[in-house]
């Protein structure tokens, strides 16, 4: 599955300079992962975000947000936000939000 290359590059652009970020295919599309953990990537024109079952599960009333699901099983605290609903302003937020929770796991 191809994904957005537009979305990949923006979120390069935001977490290229931050420690413990690497960046790895997976998912059909591109992750990008702190310490280990997978924190927001993209798959098609979506952006993928990891963040509490709880935060996750609160995430999913805002506009453009989905379950992420690409096996039939929807993983709790892991959404999708569409790609149209992602101005600066919001792709900021989510990378904020999916790093506060990701940076409290173990590292792998």
């Amino acid at each position: 599955m191809a994904y957005d290359e537009v979305l990949a590059d923006r979120l390069r652009e935001r977490l290229q300079d931050r420690p413990g970020v690497a960046e790895k295919r997976m998912f059909g599309g591109l992750a990008f992962l702190t310490d280990g953990n997978m924190t927001v990537g993209v798959h098609g024109d979506d952006l993928i975000v990891r963040l509490s079952p709880q935060t996750g599960d609160a995430a999913l009333t805002g506009p453009g947000t989905r379950p992420f699901d690409i096996t039939g099983r929807p993983m709790r605290g892991w959404i999708l936000v569409a790609g149209d609903h992602l101005d600066d302003a919001d792709l900021d937020r989510w990378i904020a939000e999916a790093t506060a929770f990701v940076v409290t796991l173990p590292p792998k």
